[in-house]
């Protein structure tokens, strides 16, 4: 904590000046930390939200959202909560400042306006965004909350000094900040008595009636108080006679406590100047105070009225409190409200407390709305009856959608049924109260929704709407929703037929008991089909017969007859479901029930006609009528298969055996016969009442007689059996033999193939005996002749000796006498050998990834460090410490030029805006300050080159803009994607090729190549989804890309390359090349009929494939495809030859398209690859050029000549064949005639594919056009462009629109010009706003003309890093950074050490082994690698062949740096020699804008002294300098001067200012006097009174106390010094 450091006594030490002066300071930045913490503590109470401490407040203050938040506390209306940019601080969080934040400071300021602050106590709104004097905001804070106490509107500040600490650290970063802008610190003791003075009042009378209350309240008698108090002159309001005792008490603690404050803070320091109200309350805090004892009286009052329960006595005590929007006629409402609100309070707290006037205020408010809310309503209810009367639906929907009836919501669609049932409802009620529309609109809208819901097919919807309770239907069932449904839709359908739009409520009803009774009766169905299913299972026919007849099952034609058969049907179909679903509980359904019903029925009457068809059969067989007993079996009743008539003797006469067989047996006459079904069921039929039964009959017994179905299908069987055969052997004679035959046949072959099987099985055996033989015979031979050549062995070796010596000693000879014809060839073969092995072997030590160790030895030479090295490394960092020196010189130089242009500019402009001034103000008066203040404004209105600060600032703003834009392509890359693609052609077409100068020089074609690569790398990575994309939609970049350099750059190539080939076509009068065979065809005709003079006879009108047919054409056909192949050859081997001759820009588009696309879609082929470049570089940039060679120039054609038919076709021919070459593309379908050409297609492909691949073997740009990091340093000349108005207003648009696309990281430099530049200028004020007049009718056009006004703008980089840095500016700076790698590297390495294992730390100094021998050498050597082996680094496995890696790996690592570092030191010369030039260059400039300033000064000077008198007079007086005398006085009333700290300005006059020229053109002393004492001297530098002016300074001091007018001190200064 801050305290006093002088002590008492004896020990007191006096303290000098400077530590007296540093103590004041110490006790000034105390005092500001505690009022920052005393307004901290304010807005707190004030914003009920924890801010930050008051060392970090000034920063959080800057946005203005604490402040704006803090005008919506005392002025809701004046800030509304919406208007505050930016309230959760998010982006302020995020990115910082932005320009927006000062709209909350001026909400503030609006705020303090609103309710009348004076507005002496504002601070400016830079004081706050810019932290420029952030004192002013804490005193107008303290400012603030005592108007607000005097008001009522919030607590009374505080008074902490003394009362909280700070640290030392934080108390001597205030004291610096204080220094370091020099702000003065407010007066907030005199915070009161300003206050009083600005609201105009008589200060005497009411300071004498302040410190009489002040001494009233200190004698603590109340009258004597009370009648202070009412002093009309203190100018109180609001006294209560009954509240003297406690304003007595309340202002006695308040003064007691204020004057213990004041002592405490002046405890220290001597209190001469101490301020009366700094012990005495002031007015305000005096009305503060009564107000606060009148608000708890009232408080009081009002909580007894809440208890008694008295309306009038509680409006009057809230009509006390002077509380917004009350209102009498809601009275009623306040006791209701008010009361719920007491009682909650009471519940909380746990005791009966007054509500506060907050809370009393929020009540009103509740009160209030319910109140407005319910007039309302009862208004619109009226309405409503009214609107229904009337009959208009239109009317009753809309009175019924008003929200002040507090009605369910209504739909305009459903107004009719609205109408027609309120219409009902008000002829029963007479009138509808708001409760019984509330009901009746809740369920008619209810019954609308389900009617849109069934109309437009929305389930859900209809479901919500059926069951919500304001429906009211009952029995609804959420399993029938969906019936529900098809049946209400169907309903709703019938109704529209009818005529009625909406289904009523009872409709909805009726159609819910209709399905309800729907499923009830399924139900049941259900619970018969189970008991059927029962039934089955007990095997019961008759309980199941009584299952089946029951009505609830809706199954028909069951017979009772039959039960057995339905029975043993049902049950067979329920045991084959259980085995078809494999479920052993399966049930028959009730389809599957009534298709068993059906098959039995039909069962049953099969069985039947059977029955009757076998009596018939039996009756036939008894008459014995073959024909009868035929046409009988053929019935299909019968069911008796194979019946064929011309066997009906045969069927009669077995049948008739066989019966007669069984009458011998004997004959029961039974009347029963027993048939069996296909199912294993029998059937039971009586003869003689012709009926049948499924059910075995009482005391049955098969009649013996009869035959039965499998009797009479036997015999049918055998007869009809034995005539088949029969049959069958008279037909098949002849294919009997020759089966016989083949039987032969088989036998004779089988014998064959045994014998055959026999030879091969013995094979071997054969082929053994014979090679047996041959042996023998050969070996006898061969015996013969050895045994001859053993008897002359010596003679043999003799001669072959003599033989290969001979051809030896030849063979020697004549290699000899070769070697030395061609001695010189020789050792040229050893060389290039030796060179090729060096070659290889270093190829092999560069590639291979483990090199053999004789290769790395062999180079293992080059890891040694030479002198030569060490000298270049020396050099490096010489010219590294030079160029840097010399980039900041030159930067240095090159600030200064721009400030000496500022200079001059000033000089002249000062000259020329103020010469009309200074020719008709002869005395600066009160009426001609506002006439020179315009004149100094003028030059704010003079558009973007004005030289103002705004002005210059705005305009550089937009040259680092474009700057970021031209050098970092990939801003304009994505913004060219976030537009729509016509928008962004024309954008590129226009800004794109402006911004870069069209590739005018090396630099910007560098720059404009950047960014077609990055916008197509863009454009492929994130548009582009298949490769086939990109020859079906056309890329915005490749199309713009091809227009420009065929267009601009690749005009004079086209030419080159294709110009003589396309002369030589256009030339060739004879080449004539037709490829349709239909045009050949016609052309033929068209010859002979011109040579005979008659008709052809041939068809006119015919294909292709037709006209192939003729010979003629074909012939002709095979004559142009020849020539157009060799012209072909021509074009293409002009085209492949010619590679370089191509742009490099289009090639090194080329390369960057092949190598996206590899990137894009890795697992694309090569072929498509080429294909899509291939399409770039031919289709799009070459095929067009020969398509159309008049279009693009190519060859010379005179105005208006076109070129001929025939011409255009051959070359339309050719550039057919190319095209299809380069896409690999056959000729098939259309153009089958020309298949001739495939293979020809497929051989110049090959061709096309080594050019494109040629094409794109390109060096890189910065290689191309030598650019690196130092080009822009070197160059003499900044880069310029051109762009008009508009272009730089659009761009300006598209890229605050799009800038978080483009820039997605808010710390984008991009994000920071933005902000500088702010919102987007209008043209007038890029322009100059006085050129143009909005009322001139001719407006339009003017702003449409002004629009395409260029402007150049000199682009230079905001962000130069060398610019930013303070390092490196001379040897000192360069070896601090040195020092600063070397540790970081010494960092690393430790890091690096702490990781290597301990084994591997032991190593010796290297210097240490050259005294050993070679075998000692050698067993160190081993001992290492022993260590090393047991590390795990190497093994032997491999030849420690990892060791041998890592050597290699060295060499090559040393190879790349020193031919890195040779190119380092060649660009660095290089730059070096550049920058020196600048350097000279700008020197150049500096003198001669030296000079020219000094000519302007004398200029101005010499006309100066030269006005109103002759040459002459001027020689003789010129040594005598002009001398200005002016009191304080006349200044200030001239304007001039402003104030003088700590001098009243009654004494103004006892003060003067002499100001005196110096010998230094343009420099003024200016000395100061106080009553005739010299006090201090003052340099004042015309030229800094110019900047200053530039700068926007209105105000400068003087001897550092006084304050003067900038702009009035140079009116002075041009008036009495330079007038003419």
């Amino acid at each position: 904590m801050m305290s006093g450091t002088a002590g008492s006594g004896g020990g007191y030490e006096r303290l000098t000046a400077e530590e007296m002066d540093e103590q004041r300071r110490q006790n000034v930045a105390y005092q500001y930390l505690c009022h920052l913490e005393e307004a901290k503590r304010w807005m707190e109470a004030c914003l009920n939200e924890e801010l930050p401490s008051p060392t970090e407040l000034e920063e959080g203050m800057r946005n203005g959202v604490l402040l704006a938040k803090l005008g919506r506390y005392f002025a809701p209306e004046a800030v509304p909560l919406r208007k505050i940019y930016d309230c959760e601080q998010v982006r302020y969080k995020a990115t910082g400042l932005h320009f927006r934040h000062t709209d909350n400071i001026n909400h503030w300021r609006n705020a303090m306006a609103h309710i009348g602050l004076p507005s002496i106590f504002y601070p400016e709104t830079t004081d706050i965004y810019d932290k420029k004097n952030m004192p002013r905001v804490v005193y107008c804070v303290h400012a603030l909350s005592l108007y607000l106490f005097k008001l009522g509107l919030a607590p009374q500040i505080q008074d902490l000094y003394g009362k909280v600490n700070f640290t030392e650290e934080e108390i001597n970063n205030v004291k610096l900040e204080l220094d370091k802008y020099g702000i003065q610190m407010p007066a907030f003791s005199k915070i009161g008595g300003i206050l009083a003075n600005e609201l105009s009042v008589d200060e005497a009378a009411v300071h004498a009636a302040v410190i009489a209350i002040n001494k009233a309240v200190e004698r603590g008698v109340v009258t004597e108080t009370m009648r202070a108090l009412r002093n009309p002159n203190a100018m109180l309001v609001s006294l209560n006679e009954n509240l003297g005792p406690v304003y007595q008490e309340i202002l006695h603690q308040a003064r007691t406590v204020k004057s213990a404050n004041a002592r405490n803070r002046y405890q220290c320091d001597i209190a001469d100047g101490k301020d009366i109200y700094e012990e005495f309350l002031t007015q305000a805090e005096i009305q503060g105070n009564i107000n606060k004892v009148n608000i708890h009286a009232a408080l009081e009052y009002v909580d007894d009225a809440l208890e008694r329960r008295d309306v009038q006595a509680l409006y009057s005590a809230l009509r006390d409190l002077a509380l917004r929007g009350l209102k009498r006629e809601n009275s009623d409402w306040y006791m209701e409200q008010l009361s719920i609100d007491r009682e909650q309070k009471a519940l909380e707290l746990g005791a009966v407390e007054p509500l506060e006037k907050e809370e009393l205020e929020a009540g009103v408010d509740v009160a209030n709305e319910n109140a407005q809310r319910y007039f309302s309503m009862m208004q619109a209810v009226s309405r409503i009856n009214a609107a229904v009367r009337t009959g208009i639906p239109a009317e009753t929907c809309k009175e019924l959608m008003n929200p002040d009836a507090q009605l369910p919501e209504a739909y305009p669609f459903a107004a009719g049924l609205y109408q027609q049932e309120l219409a009902s409802l008000l002829r029963q009620k007479g009138e509808l109260l708001q409760e019984e529309l509330f009901v009746a609109m809740e369920m008619l809208s209810a019954v609308a929704l389900i009617n849109q819901a069934l109309e437009a097919g929305d389930t859900n919807g209809f479901w919500n709407n059926l069951i919500s309770a304001a429906a009211g239907l009952a029995d609804v069932e959420e399993e029938n929703a969906q019936r529900y449904f098809a049946r209400l839709l169907k309903l709703k359908r019938q109704s529209c037929g009818q005529g009625a739009a909406f289904l009523s409520w009872n409709d909805l009803q009726t159609g819910v008991n209709k399905v309800n009774s729907c499923v009830e009766e399924e139900h049941n169905r259900i619970i018969a089909i189970t008991l059927i299913n029962e039934a089955l299972e007990r095997s019961d026919p008759q309980k199941t017969l009584a299952a089946l007849v029951l009505p609830s099952t809706g199954l028909v034609d069951v017979e009772p007859v039959i039960a057995r058969r339905y029975h043993d049907v049902l049950i067979s179909a329920k045991r084959h479901k259980a085995e078809v679903t494999g479920d052993e509980g399966a049930v028959l359904w009730l389809e599957e029930l009534q298709q068993g019903i059906w098959k039995a029925n039909q069962d049953n009457e099969r069985a039947r006609k059977m029955s009757l068809g076998i009596a018939a059969v039996n009756q036939a067989v008894k008459e014995g009528k073959a024909s009868q007993t035929v046409r009988v079996l053929r019935s299909p009743d019968v069911s008796v298969y194979g019946v064929i008539p011309e066997c009906a003797t045969g069927y009669q006469s077995d049948l008739a055996a066989l019966m007669k067989a069984k009458l011998q047996e004997g004959d029961n006459h039974s009347p029963w016969l027993k048939h069996r079904l296909s199912d294993g069921s029998h059937y039971y039929y009586n003869l003689q009442t012709f009926n049948g039964s499924w059910e075995r009959p009482k005391g049955f017994l098969q009649n013996s007689v009869y035959l039965s179905r499998e009797e009479i299908q036997f015999c049918v069987t055998g007869v009809t059996a034995a005539y088949n055969r029969e049959r069958l052997w008279q037909a098949n004679t002849d294919f009997i033999v020759r089966l016989q035959a083949c039987t032969r046949g088989y036998l004779v072959r089988k014998e064959f193939q045994t014998r055959r099987h026999f030879l091969q099985k013995q094979l071997p055996a054969v082929l053994k005996i014979q090679s047996l033989w041959r042996g023998y015979r050969l070996r006898r031979q061969y015996q013969e002749r050895l045994q001859y050549l053993r008897d002359h062995t010596y003679s043999i070796i003799k001669i072959q000796a003599c033989v290969r010596m001979w051809r030896a000693r030849r063979k020697y000879l004549e290699r000899l006498q070769y070697f030395r014809n061609n001695v010189d060839a020789v050792v040229k073969i050893q060389a290039f050998i030796r060179a090729n092995k060096a070659r290889g072997e270093y190829r092999m030590l560069v590639r291979t990834k483990s090199p053999p160790l004789s290769v790395v030895r062999t180079f293992a030479h080059l890891l040694e460090q030479s002198d030569h090295d060490f000298r270049e490394e020396r050099e490096l960092m010489k010219l590294r410490e030079e160029v840097v020196k010399k980039i900041r010189s030159n930067q240095q130089l090159e600030h200064d030029l721009n400030l000496m242009d500022i200079k001059i500019g000033l000089l002249v402009r000062n000259r020329i805006t103020l010469q009309d001034v200074v020719s008709h103000c002869k005395k600066l008066t009160k009426k001609n300050k506002g006439q020179l203040s315009d004149m100094m404004e003028l030059e704010k209105h003079k558009g973007l080159k004005s030289l103002s600060k705004e002005k210059r600032e705005k305009l550089e703003a937009y040259q680092h803009l474009f700057y970021l834009l031209q050098t970092h392509p990939v801003y304009l890359a994505k913004l060219i994607f976030q537009m729509p693609r016509n928008k962004s052609t024309k954008f590129m077409e226009s800004v794109i090729f402006t911004l870069y100068n069209y590739a005018s020089n090396r630099r910007e074609a560098y720059l404009l190549l950047q960014l077609f690569k990055t916008a197509l790398q863009e454009e492929i990575k994130c548009k582009v989804e298949q490769m086939h994309e990109i020859l079906t939609e056309s890329p915005t970049v490749i199309k713009l890309v091809v227009s420009f350099y065929r267009n601009a750059r690749g005009h004079n190539a086209l030419r080159d390359i294709l110009g003589p080939m396309v002369r030589e076509v256009l030339q060739d009068k004879s080449l004539n090349i037709k490829t349709d065979p239909v045009d050949i065809y016609k052309t033929w005709i068209n010859q002979l009929e011109s040579q005979t003079g008659q008709k052809s006879q041939l068809p006119y009108d015919l294909t292709a494939e037709q006209a192939l047919t003729y010979p003629e054409v074909q012939r002709r056909l095979d004559i142009s495809i020849c020539n157009l192949r060799a012209i072909t050859d021509k074009f293409l081997s002009a085209l492949t030859s010619s590679v370089d001759k191509i742009p490099y820009g289009m090639r090194y588009i080329s390369k960057v398209l092949k190598d996206s696309l590899c990137e894009r879609f890795p697992n694309a082929n090569e072929e498509e690859v080429y294909k899509i470049v291939g399409n770039l570089l031919y289709y799009r940039y070459v095929n067009p050029a020969i398509v159309a060679p008049d279009a693009f120039d190519i060859v010379d054609i005179s105005a208006g000549v076109a070129l001929h038919t025939d011409h255009r076709r051959n070359l339309g021919s050719i550039a057919k064949v190319l095209q299809h070459a380069a896409a690999n593309q056959l000729f098939e379908g259309d153009n089958v005639h020309l298949r001739a050409m495939n293979d020809y297609l497929i051989t110049i492909h090959q061709k096309f594919r080594k050019f494109i691949h040629a094409a794109c073997i390109v060096p890189e740009p910065e290689d191309r056009f030598n650019v690196d990091e130092y080009s822009e340093m070197v160059a003499l000349n900044k880069p310029i462009i051109y762009i008009t108005i508009e272009e730089l207003i659009n761009t300006h648009s598209l890229l605050l629109e799009h800038q978080d696309s483009v820039a997605p990281d808010h710390s984008d430099p991009l994000h920071e010009l933005l902000e500088d530049l702010g919102y987007v200028p209008t043209i007038p004020s890029v322009v100059g706003e006085g050129t143009v007049n909005p009322s001139d009718p001719g407006a339009d056009q003017i702003l449409s003309n002004l629009s395409k006004m260029e402007v150049s703008l000199t682009l230079t980089n905001k962000f130069d890093l060398l610019e930013a840095s303070s390092e490196g500016t001379d040897a000192k700076g360069l070896m601090l950074r040195w020092e600063a790698e070397h540790h970081w590297l010494m960092q690393k390495r430790a890091l690096r050490d702490a990781r290597t294992p301990e084994k591997l730390k032991q190593n010796q100094s290297l210097a240490g082994d050259n005294g050993l021998s070679i075998e000692e050498k050698k067993r160190k050597i081993l001992r290492n690698l022993r260590k090393l082996e047991s590390l795990g680094i190497v093994t032997p496995v491999n030849q420690y062949q990892d060791l041998i890696n890592e050597i290699a790996k060295d060499i090559r690592n040393q190879r790349r740096y020193r031919q890195h570092r040779k190119a380092e030191l060649v660009r660095l010369r290089q730059t070096l020699q550049g920058l020196n030039s600048k350097t000279v260059f700008y020197e150049e400039q500096i003198d001669y804008y030296n000079q020219y300033i000094r000519t302007c000064l004398d200029n101005l000077t010499s006309d100066g002294k030269m006005n109103g008198k002759k040459s002459g007079e001027v020689k003789g007086k010129s040594k005598k300098q002009v001398c200005l005398n002016y009191t304080a006085a006349r200044l200030h009333e001239k304007g001039v001067l402003l104030e003088i700290e700590d001098l009243p300005v009654s004494q103004f006059k006892n003060v003067i200012f002499d100001i005196i020229p110096s010998e230094e053109v343009g420099t003024f002393q200016v000395k100061a006097k106080f009553m005739g004492v010299n006090m201090e001297k003052f340099q004042l530098h015309y030229q800094d009174l110019l900047q200053l002016q530039y700068e926007g300074v209105a105000v400068m001091k003087m001897f550092n106390k006084a304050k003067v007018n900038v702009n009035l001190l140079i009116f002075l200064l041009n008036k009495k010094f330079f007038k003419k």
